[in-house]
Order: structure tokens, then sequence, then C-alpha cells
């Protein structure tokens, strides 16, 4: 439930990112990078670069047009810097200090330690929840998919390429779709598992038609972050919801109700939108940075709530 929340809400406040920003289409910048391409990129030239790249620069898939375009980014910052102007962006994204083959060295680090805290707590969940609590499968489930995107998160802050954008664009709907499912086997399944059968293979098809059309019709940004944002808020309102009926019955109902309010509240950092500090820290890496801790407090819930079903002879209080 933490990287759909932080997704919904992100995707909520946000607008679709731009293909082309104004930093890339200087003709300075353009101009540098057809100058260095064809100067360095062909012949002895080409094969020299890739004589002494570094192994680490090639296996994540640095071409030599990619250095261009990275060497050139940052003469085009020095002239806006000199002139006295802002910082533009490039490609819809601020210039990072790359730090060997990572991109955007902050925000890979962030999401690698939040696939750190979800294993983690994972770990914790299975050793603390007997196997036989009814959310304990769905609970490992959800977690694997999670930690299946962080990891392409991880991947696509490290290098953006095609794959890669797809990838992280992908696994996080696959979150957000398994997190109503997740909502819906908690709510309701465990007395009427037809309900929670029906409500998987609806979501199965969805992101089955979600993927392809991103995929064979158009990647569509500002389609994928209004489908997130719309599944994500519906996901929210019923975890609050069903909070608020809890609220007097079980002890642990403010987990959950916290979590969802950190990590909107959270989300807002996105509004900031800054150029990186030091080249390394933007508002993205801080936000990603901020809920690693909310694993815990989200951990914590599913534990409480596990054990609790387990020892409840008829599971669920109100909305179950």
């Amino acid at each position: 439930m933490t990287r759909l929340m932080f997704l919904a809400a992100a995707a909520f406040l946000l607008s679709a990112p731009a293909s082309a920003s104004q930093g890339d289409k200087e003709p300075v910048y353009r101009d540098c990078v057809k100058h260095c391409v064809r100067t360095n990129c062909t012949g002895a030239r080409l094969r020299g670069f890739q004589s002494t790249q570094p192994p680490y620069m090639a296996l994540t898939g640095w071409t030599c047009r990619d250095d261009c375009r990275y060497q050139c980014m940052w003469t085009t910052v020095g002239l806006y810097q000199a002139e006295g102007y802002s910082i533009p962006q490039f490609h819809g994204k601020w210039p990072f200090a790359r730090f060997l083959c990572f991109e955007e060295p902050a925000s890979a680090l962030a999401s690698l330690l939040n696939g750190l805290a979800c294993l983690l707590m994972l770990l914790r969940y299975r050793s603390a929840v007997p196997r036989q609590s009814p959310m304990y499968h769905t609970i490992t489930a959800f977690s694997l998919v999670s930690l299946n995107a962080w990891f392409w998160s991880t991947v696509f802050h490290t290098r953006d390429t095609y794959l890669t954008e797809k990838m992280d664009y992908f696994c996080a709907s696959a979150v957000i779709l398994y997190s109503i499912y997740l909502c819906c086997v908690r709510t309701l399944g465990l007395r009427r598992p037809a309900i929670s059968s029906m409500v998987g293979v609806l979501l199965i098809l969805a992101f089955t038609s979600h993927v392809s059309y991103l995929t064979f019709v158009s990647f569509d940004y500002g389609y994928n972050m209004a489908a997130n944002a719309s599944i994500g808020i519906i996901n929210l309102l019923w975890w609050l919801c069903w909070c608020w009926l809890n609220r007097r019955i079980l002890p642990y109902w403010w987990k959950c109700g916290m979590v969802v309010l950190l990590l909107h509240g959270l989300a807002l950092l996105e509004l900031l939108d800054f150029p990186p500090l030091f080249w390394v820290l933007d508002a993205h890496a801080v936000w990603h940075l901020s809920t690693v801790p909310v694993h815990f407090l989200f951990y914590s819930f599913l534990i409480d709530d596990s054990l609790h079903l387990l020892n409840t002879e008829k599971p669920g209080v109100k909305l179950d």
C-alpha cells in the first residue's frame, strides 16, 4: 500500500512530464550534441571512447551519444548560469551530476532504501505472523509485487532507457492494482471470497488492458497518470473509510490512518520541484527518502491486524 499511496497522491497533484524541455530545445544544446557526435562517435574516436569507457558504464548501456548529451547538458547549464537565467530541465528532467553509472544518484538510493525497508519488514512480518493467518499469503504476495516495483524504480533512476522507464511505470501500476485487491480481501473477501475473486479477475484484465494500450497504442503520460490516480484515490478512500468505522473496535486502526495521511502529506514535497541541490538532491529524491520510515509503521499495522484476524473466531469487524 505504501508504494501505491505516494504514487497515487503524486499523480493526483502533478501533471504529466513533458517529452521535451527548455534545455534540450536550445539551439546551443542541439548544435553541441550534433558536433560532439560527429566528432567523437565515429571511427577511431569512437573506438577510443569504447576502449577507455569503464566497464560499469558499458554494462549499463551508456553510449558515446549519451555521453555527448551529458557533456552538452552541462555546457548549456553553464551558459544559463553565466547569463543569470534559471536552471533549465532537459528531456523532462533536471540536470543531475552522474555518479559512476547512476543518472539520479539520490533517487536511486532512495528507491533502494525503500526496497530494503520493504524487504526487512516483510521478513519481520513472516517471522511474527503464522501462515494460518487469513491475510498472510495476500500480504506476502503484495510485498513481493512492491519489492519488484522498488527494484525497477532503482534501475530506472540508475539508467533511464525505453525499457527501464516502461518497467518502472508498469510495475508501479501493478502495485496500485494489487493494492485494491489487498484492500478488497481485507474488507470484504474474508467473509465473501467470491467477491475478492471477481475483483481479482477484473484487476488482471485492467492491468492487461492498461499495459497493452501504453505499449501498442500510445505511451500517454497523461492517461497513465490519470488512471493510476483514479484507482489510487479509490483505494485510499476505501482504507480511510475502514479506519473510521473500526476506530472504536481495533486499537491499532490509527496506524493505517496515519500511513494514509503521512503519504499524502509527504507527496506535497513533489510540488516544490526545485533544481537539485549540489546537482544531486531534488524534490523527487527528498520525497522518496521521506517515505522510507513509513514502511515500518505500515507493516506494524499489518502485523497487528493479521494477529487480530488469527485470534478472532469471525475475522474482521465492520466492512469485513
